[in-house]
């Protein structure tokens, strides 16, 4: 077997000394591969590489609106989906896949090879954003993993005829079953849309990936519904909860007790520093409660956490990029993980752990993994994360996709 691609002298994230990999089919390969006549070589030159970032959470059909809308005068949660659900009325598949391309063009640019994004299904928008995202992902096959979250952002129980397109999306090749819990009347009817969305989830296979409290009030009690759903039902480890903003207001005893049944339910969280810090606290006279779940606790807990874009350019987030490591900078901050091992373990959240919540099998360097790497202009995580340097090279099962050639500073005498 001869090898498309080498990559020497590639200092892989987690590896103590730079190495040489291959590439053949699309695929890593032993390093005793034959290099062939037409193998495409790249000198890494010692830089940082990881094998793909990777984005768990992103709400692609809302991307870019923040043109074409009403300013959220309050920058709340609440109006955000008020204008939003407005906006619907306009949906066209078209206008939603240029938006969510672009998007995707610019994560690719900055590193991204899977994604997991959430697609609203509603009674007011029905499945045309879901079907925007399945021609979305068919065009970008080649060059991104693209998955798909049914997500009944306005409820299921509230929303009488969205249980029924749910099924209808995951009927048609929606990837994971998603909810919003807290969003529904009271708590009976959360813990009904919890169940509703495991019975799906039974029914296909799949993993549930949900938006769990994304609020300041510490009463909110659907994370504690979902831990006690995941384990009745048998999910552990198949099961992610998004944003937990009330995790942060709880108090701490609570907050304890909470967190130990999130370990022992091995549920993935998300963090999503961008948005809930735009977002979350708004009400609040100082001091303000700032919306970042209980990172450091978690990862204590041995809870594996990954955090996410989520909004971008939109009626929630006027900003962003998609920039895994702008994304790392801010959660360090609002997180407070400065030190060494805590540097280090934010790098992880977009790779390794990241790979944990999308279940990924094929992550990594070792013979077998998808051929897929990214190689940065930096020698190390913090480097990284400081410098948010170009990616010199992504590539994609064993395909150069982007290409950035290094930019040099030249200082006048």
């Amino acid at each position: 077997m001869s090898a498309e691609m080498i990559i020497r002298n590639a200092a892989v994230w987690g590896q103590p000394e730079p190495t040489d990999l291959a590439i053949s089919g699309g695929v890593y390969v032993a390093l005793d591969t034959v290099e062939a006549a037409d193998t495409t070589i790249i000198d890494a030159e010692g830089r940082l590489c990881v094998p793909g970032f990777i984005e768990p959470h992103i709400h692609l059909d809302k991307v870019l609106l923040a043109d074409s809308i009403p300013v959220n005068v309050s920058g709340s949660l609440d109006e955000a989906i008020e204008i939003l659900g407005a906006r619907k009325a306009s949906y066209s598949t078209a206008d939603i896949a240029a938006r969510a391309g672009h998007i995707i063009c610019t994560a690719i640019s900055n590193g991204v090879t899977r994604m997991r994004t959430h697609i609203d299904i509603d009674t007011g928008c029905g499945l045309t954003a879901f079907d925007a995202l399945l021609d979305v992902r068919a065009e970008f096959a080649n060059l991104l993993e693209l998955h798909i979250v049914a997500f009944p952002q306005k409820g299921i129980v509230g929303d009488p005829g969205c249980e029924a397109l749910l099924r209808e999306a995951m009927a048609r090749g929606a990837d994971q079953i998603g909810g919003m819990p807290f969003n529904e009347a009271g708590p009976d009817e959360s813990r009904a849309h919890i169940e509703i969305a495991f019975a799906i989830a039974r029914e296909h296979d799949c993993a549930v990936d949900m938006h769990i409290d994304e609020t300041d009030d510490p009463n909110a009690r659907t994370l504690e519904m979902l831990c006690e759903a995941t384990i009745a039902h048998g999910w552990q480890g198949r099961v992610v909860a998004g944003h937990t903003c009330a995790l942060a207001a709880y108090p701490d005893d609570y907050a304890e007790r909470v967190m130990d049944m999130v370990a022992a339910a091995g549920i993935h969280m998300i963090a999503n520093p961008a948005t809930n810090l735009m977002l979350q606290g708004r009400e609040d006279s100082h001091p303000k409660r700032r919306g970042i779940t209980r990172v450091k606790e978690l990862l204590a807990r041995g809870v594996n956490v990954a955090f996410g874009q989520d909004n971008l350019r939109d009626m929630f987030y006027p900003f962003g990029r998609d920039d895994p490591l702008e994304l790392a900078f801010l959660l360090a901050h609002a997180a407070h993980m400065s030190q060494p091992d805590e540097i280090e373990a934010v790098f992880t959240m977009t790779t390794d752990n990241a790979a944990r919540v999308l279940g990924l099998a094929d992550y990594g360097t070792a013979p077998g993994c998808a051929g897929d790497l990214v190689i940065l202009d930096a020698h190390s995580p913090l480097e990284a994360i400081v410098e948010k340097p170009d990616r010199r090279y992504v590539i994609r099962r064993g395909r150069v996709i982007a290409e950035t050639e290094t930019r040099r500073t030249i200082v006048a005498d």
